[in-house]
């Protein structure tokens, strides 16, 4: 929970992604090491934090000593901000300017560097800083894991080589990579809320840092309507969080949700960040889109109440201007609800060709329940026996096991 934080304070540190990751191991190798005598310290983020920034000092001394750069030296130290400028007047209001105030964020903004092809910087802000594994970031491109591996190694050879400076970008730069680092936060939520491997349904820490994630880059970027259409998203889905888990931490599934149990002060402010994005001339982008078809779960009281002729045409919408194997499958889904289990089903029968999908647990998951839906339990029962078959949770899994037992 804590390493992305570490590494990100060394990184502008340092300057150095690489050796940054290194030293914040180091910290955590150390806690490793000394906790089970001593004890686990009363604040051990504070801890963890001041062991990896005296190990990054020291290799700044030692940088110093071998390049005889005292008076550079002194100041990364002491102050730990930019490169001095000649008109201190105007390097204060440059700073005031530019700077992002958040090191997590600067960090993921760096990591977006136009310098990396944009698989790159995900991968590497992801792993660095959301805290995925190289297998949980594959799961989530549906790509081979020795193809994630590759483009984090690139990736870090890259920054290092372009000798890319880590502070926050200028103003204008921040929205050339604005698009890269909506995906990464978008990314690290969809892996707290419905988290890919483990024995959690959740992981609720990954969730609070995206949506902390989000709300900071709203407040520096006030008017990018995508922006908002993603902190919409986030601010939704996680209203329900204390009713997606049941009291032995067991998947409840959107439509047996007690609805009572939805937190309204995230809804309310959901609708108003997804509002916000709806005031842009351009309408709703991708991120916009998914919002509001949250928005329409939202506000159905009840299951029977949800408007699913607006989620399909919704996500027709969101297929048009985002197409993609998993925004189909999700359509499908809406088509079921809206117009009839066979509707879905017909769309999700055009899938199974699809090769980012052979190996996704989901597909077989929803044709099981269009299956089940149409009377064809025997198929339906087979179809959830190979999801079950193919997810990584252990939540997921015996939630998919009963759901083939049950047919």
């Amino acid at each position: 929970m804590e390493s992305a934080k570490i590494i990100a304070v060394l990184a502008r540190m340092l300057r150095d992604v690489g050796q940054a990751e290194e030293l914040a191991q180091d910290a955590l190798v150390l806690a490793l090491e000394r906790w089970p005598d001593s004890g686990v310290p009363e604040q051990p983020a504070a801890w963890l934090t001041t062991v990896a920034r005296n190990r990054a000092l020291d290799a700044l001394r030692r940088r110093q000593l071998h390049q005889e750069k005292e008076p550079q030296l002194s100041y990364e130290i002491d102050l730990q901000l930019q490169d001095a400028a000649p008109d201190l007047e105007h390097a204060v209001a440059d700073a005031l300017e530019n700077d992002i105030g958040d090191d997590l964020l600067r960090l993921v903004f760096v990591a977006c560097h136009p310098v990396l092809p944009t698989d790159g910087r995900v991968a590497l802000t992801l792993r660095m800083l959301g805290g995925l594994s190289t297998e949980e970031i594959a799961r989530a491109f549906l790509v081979p894991e020795k193809t994630v591996a590759q483009r984090i190694v690139r990736a870090k050879r890259t920054l290092a080589e372009a000798k890319v400076p880590f502070e926050a970008p200028r103003a204008h730069e921040l929205r050339e990579r604005l698009a890269s680092v909506l995906q990464v936060i978008y990314l690290i939520y969809n892996e707290g809320y419905s988290a890919s491997a483990g024995a959690d349904w959740m992981r609720p820490a990954l969730c609070e840092e995206a949506l902390r994630l989000g709300r900071v880059l709203a407040g520096l970027q006030p008017d990018e309507p995508e922006v908002h259409g993603l902190v919409a998203l986030m601010e939704i889905q996680s209203s329900r969080a204390r009713a997606r888990v049941g009291p032995a931490g067991e998947p409840i599934l959107l439509l047996e949700q007690d609805r009572a149990r939805w937190d309204q002060l995230l809804i309310r402010r959901g609708l108003a960040a997804l509002a916000r994005a709806e005031q842009s001339v351009h309408g709703l982008g991708p991120y916009g889109l998914q919002a509001a078809i949250a928005a329409c779960h939202a506000r159905a009281r009840q299951a029977q109440d949800t408007d699913w002729p607006r989620i399909a045409a919704l996500y027709d919408a969101l297929a048009q201007l985002s197409p993609s194997p998993i925004v189909e499958l999700n359509r499908a889904v809406a088509l079921s609800m809206a117009y009839g289990p066979q509707a879905g089903l017909e769309v999700v029968d055009g899938l199974l060709a699809a090769p980012a999908l052979r190996h996704y647990h989901l597909l077989p998951s929803v044709r099981g329940d269009l299956l089940a839906r149409l009377g064809r339990h025997d198929e339906a029962r087979l179809e959830f026996g190979r999801a079950a078959s193919l997810t990584q949770n252990e939540r997921e899994r015996q939630l998919l096991l009963a759901r083939a037992q049950a047919h």
